[in-house]
Order: structure tokens, then sequence, then C-alpha cells
């Protein structure tokens, strides 16, 4: 697992491999089971996980305590809930496993004693962040702009993954649409490329 933390950095950073293997030493990996809730809505995050192994899913309850998922976190994804503006403000959204997972674990308020460690650690974050936020801005931007069946097609495109590892109705909600409505489209787009 740890050659994965390996691969990402050298992604993102030139650290040299002392420095590299400092950092990936003193990371926390941990195992979950399917079903562990990581961080419930309206609790103040107090970690940030990256995962190695398994799926993890972001979502929230609205007023009418509807479950509204707006991601899934696989390999190679980080999951963390932002609140930087207020770090003691409630996270909107609850994180959740839905596989048995392995992920690695960071404090947030150890986030600082690491940075001034390895200086070079903060460039690397940021590029991630950047990486990050330029695919979530596209993909909302398409989310926005695209109707039901052209969401269901662009996700058999980017992460058809998705389709094995996670309930009908969660990813019926994550593409913002009814589960009915996902099989029927589902039905649909199976037949036109038959």
């Amino acid at each position: 697992m740890k050659n994965i933390l390996y691969k990402y950095m050298s992604k993102f950073t030139s650290l040299n491999e002392e420095d590299q293997q400092d950092i990936v030493e003193g990371i926390l990996i941990e195992e979950f089971k399917k079903g562990t809730v990581l961080l419930r809505q309206g609790d103040v995050p107090t970690k940030c996980f990256f995962v190695l192994k398994g799926c993890v899913r972001q979502y929230s309850i609205d007023e009418s305590g509807k479950e509204v998922t707006s991601n899934f976190y696989t390999e190679e994804q980080a999951a963390s809930i932002f609140n930087r503006h207020q770090e003691s403000k409630p996270s909107a959204y609850t994180l959740t496993c839905l596989e048995d997972s392995t992920l690695v674990v960071g404090e947030l308020n150890a986030e600082q004693d690491m940075l001034h460690k390895h200086s070079q650690l903060e460039t690397m974050i940021r590029k991630m962040v950047e990486e990050n936020l330029g695919e979530v801005q596209d993909e909302l931007t398409s989310f926005i702009a695209s109707n039901p069946e052209e969401r269901y097609k662009a996700l058999l495109k980017k992460r058809p993954h998705l389709l094995t590892r996670v309930p009908q109705h969660q990813l019926a909600s994550y593409l913002g649409m009814t589960p009915e409505s996902l099989s029927r489209i589902k039905k649909r787009v199976d037949s036109s490329e038959n």
C-alpha cells in the first residue's frame, strides 16, 4: 500500500527519497469495515482521508430527510471536508465506507507540524488540491449543462467502476435522478450500444 503513496507523491513533488520515506513512515494507515462512518454531518472535521483501497461515499441529509449523494472517493482520491475559513464549522456532509477500505488517516491539527518539517509538502498538497479543484469544476460544469442520460454516459466513460461498487439508489442520487429513471436510462443506453 505504501508504494501507492510513493507513486502519488512523485506525481506532485520532487521530494528526495529520504523525505518521501520520512513522510510515508509518519503516515497512519487504517483498515475500516464496510459501513464505518468516518465523519457525521454536523460534526466538526478533525481528520482527512486518502483512499488506498475501497470506496467512501460523501452525502448529506436535506431538510426533508432525503439523502443526497455528492461524491464517491475511490483509490488514490482524497476524501476531505475543507473548513479552513472557519475551522470549528460543522461538516455539511457524512463520509461512510461503502466497502471494506484501507485509508491514510491524517489529523488536521498535526498538518502544520508536517508542513514545517517538510516545506515541499505544502507545494505537493497545493498541487493536489488544484488538480482536484479543476476536476470538480469540470464535473460541476458538465453536470449542470447535461441531461440525466448524458450524466450517465459521462459516468460510464469516466468512472465505470462505480456501477458495480455502489448501490443503484446512491448512484441515482449522485447523478441527480430517481433510481427508476436511472434504471430506464441504463436499459436505453445498453440496448442502443448492442
